[in-house]
Order: structure tokens, then C-alpha cells, then sequence
């Protein structure tokens, strides 16, 4: 909840993780449109949110949304620097994303979502925060016993198929896996 923005740009936001390596082909798979209004839900440091906010223009929306304020005043200062007046940042709570009904083209969740301790809440939050045809793109790491670091077996809760059972069951349907990742798996849904 009190995160150091710094200290976690330095283990985010550097070359060798797969994320920052291949973040410009993860915003090109999404094909954001100039004027699309996107959601950054655990936004971290920003990395994202600032990329989306180039690629939606000044006449699209990016919500960074994240439970650390201090992560969020970060975005804050960081898109301001930038000149990217169309980030909003929210801090939100573990059962909310905190955007208005029907608000959003693209939810976007990276190495975020194995985080949540009431998926089912946040789903369906996410859910009414999207508009009938929205999207959701997700991000995390494979979990696959033999195979996965002891970290990610021990810290990441869900494994992708799990993981999709969950989304399915919270009313959204897999289309497709739009990029492939080595020790991540990259899915999204529409609502």
C-alpha cells in the first residue's frame, strides 16, 4: 500500500524483464485507437499508463488505477512532467477499481491480477466499468509446477487456466491470446 515508486521503477522498468523488453509490442497487440478510454489497473509505476496515454491522444482517456497512493502520485507527477494531461489517477481498493459504470474500451492488468485478494468483486467491478463492447487484457505469469522459479509457485495464486475459469465465470468470454510471452501468458477477453 506505501510502495517506493523508485525503488520499484528500478525492478519494473528495466531491460531483461519481459514486460519492459516487449512493452511496445504488448500496446501494439492491444490496437488502441487515438480517443479510446483505457483503465491501468495496478498500475505501478506507470510504464503502461504512459505509453497508453501516447497512443490514445489528447482526446482519449488513461485511468491509472493502483492501491498505493504513493504509486499514484508518482503517475501523477510523471504524466504531469510528460505533458499528458489525459491520465487520471485513482486510487482504488481491493473489492473496486473506483471508475463510473460503463467508462472504459480496455481494462488492462499486468503481473496484477494473482494480487487480488476478491477476484470475483473485482471482476464484476470491471465488468460495469466497461462498456458493452470492452475489453480486457491480462497479463501474468505461467504458473507450471517443474518449470515456474519457487518464487512465482509460491507467490502467484492462479495458474492461466484457473485463471480463465474465473473470468468466464465472471462473464467474460477468451478471444484470443494476442502475443506470446515466455514467463508470462497475455489473454484477452471481451465482456
Amino acid at each position: 500500500m506505501d510502495a517506493d515508486p523508485e525503488r520499484w521503477k528500478a525492478v519494473f522498468e528495466r531491460e531483461g524483464r519481459e514486460l519492459y523488453d516487449r512493452r511496445v509490442q504488448i500496446v501494439d497487440a492491444l490496437q488502441l485507437q487515438p480517443g479510446d478510454s483505457v483503465a491501468d489497473l495496478g498500475a505501478g509505476t506507470g510504464l503502461f499508463t504512459m505509453l497508453f496515454a501516447e497512443r490514445v491522444g489528447p482526446a482519449g482517456r488513461v485511468y491509472a488505477v493502483d492501491i498505493s497512493p504513493s504509486f499514484i502520485d508518482a503517475i501523477a507527477v510523471r504524466a504531469n512532467a510528460l505533458g499528458l494531461g489525459n491520465v487520471v489517477p485513482i486510487v482504488n481498493s481491493q473489492q473496486t477499481v473506483e471508475l463510473p459504470p460503463d467508462s472504459v474500451d480496455l481494462v488492462f492488468i499486468a503481473d496484477t491480477y494473482h494480487h487480488f485478494e476478491y477476484p470475483q468483486l473485482m471482476l464484476d467491478s470491471i465488468r460495469a466499468a466497461l462498456r458493452p463492447t470492452g475489453r480486457l487484457a491480462l497479463i501474468d505469469f505461467r504458473r507450471m509446477p517443474g518449470l515456474s522459479s519457487s518464487w512465482v509457485m509460491g507467490h502467484v495464486r492462479a495458474g492461466r487456466a484457473q485463471v480463465i475459469d474465473e473470468l468466464e465465470a465472471a462473464g467474460f468470454e477468451l478471444v484470443k491470446e494476442p502475443l506470446a510471452l515466455q514467463g508470462n501468458y497475455f489473454l484477452l477477453f471481451r465482456k
